[in-house]
């Protein structure tokens, strides 16, 4: 084995180890745990002011027939977007999920949500300073957080 190959090949397996330390960065706890989302945003963000867009675009269902899975597709073009997150207003706990992003990630998150009864799902985008939003309504005929 020469040299060369062995400096490639374990810088390589050396940046796939420490990869997972950034993609499962700090779970912001307090917000998850907010029964409010006027708190959640205070948590996550240090501000609950926020600005409507239309750069943001929610692909979910207009009718879920069960709230256990709820398909949630957020696509956007804000530069330099740091995090995105989703709000389902009317859940016990309304963060659903947050996401850390590096500088040249796409615009574009894709999850599945639990929803607990119809609500609005909002869509909130941190770039620098100011903090981006979007929202759409969901009718749940099946609630999925225990209702």
């Amino acid at each position: 084995m020469n040299r060369r190959f062995f400096v490639k090949y374990a810088g390589a397996a050396v940046g796939l180890l420490l990869l997972p330390l950034r993609a499962f960065g700090s779970r912001p706890e307090s917000a998850f745990e907010s029964e409010s989302t006027g708190d959640a945003l205070e948590k996550l963000f240090g501000s609950a002011d926020l600005t409507e867009t239309d750069r943001i675009k929610i692909k979910a269902p207009e009718i879920a027939e069960n709230g256990a899975v709820v398909p949630i597709t957020v696509n956007f073009d804000i530069e330099n977007a740091e995090s995105v997150s989703i709000i389902a207003e009317n859940n016990p706990a309304p963060l659903a999920a947050s996401f850390d992003l590096t500088p040249n990630s796409a615009g574009l998150v894709s999850t599945r949500i639990k929803m607990g009864k119809t609500s609005p799902i909002h869509a909130v985008i941190k770039a620098g300073d100011t903090i981006y939003h979007a929202s759409r309504e969901v009718k749940v005929t099946i609630g999925g957080c225990g209702g």
